[in-house]
């Protein structure tokens, strides 16, 4: 397992902070940091640890669920997808 570096958002890049959020995220799953089965924080937490606004946590989420990457599960939480 290869530890994925913290993450800084590049305010002059022209990807948008989600986008970025989610690479993030992806790079993390990729690395094996976040195995398949393991629930991500929820979205008050990442935005903290992220530094980062609830809603772009939000919207980087939903763009991981979009590619399949993780899935939702109402009332328990977000988690990883078994690829």
């Amino acid at each position: 397992m290869t530890k994925v570096a913290a993450f800084e958002p590049d305010p002059d890049s022209p990807v948008y902070v989600y986008a970025q959020v989610a690479e993030h995220v992806a790079a993390r799953i990729a690395a094996g940091e976040l195995p398949p089965g393991a629930r991500l924080p929820n979205e008050r937490d990442m935005a903290a640890e992220y530094g980062v606004s609830v809603a772009t946590v939000r919207r980087a989420v939903a763009e991981l669920r979009d590619r399949g990457v993780v899935q939702t599960v109402p009332v328990k939480g977000t988690f990883v997808t078994k690829r």
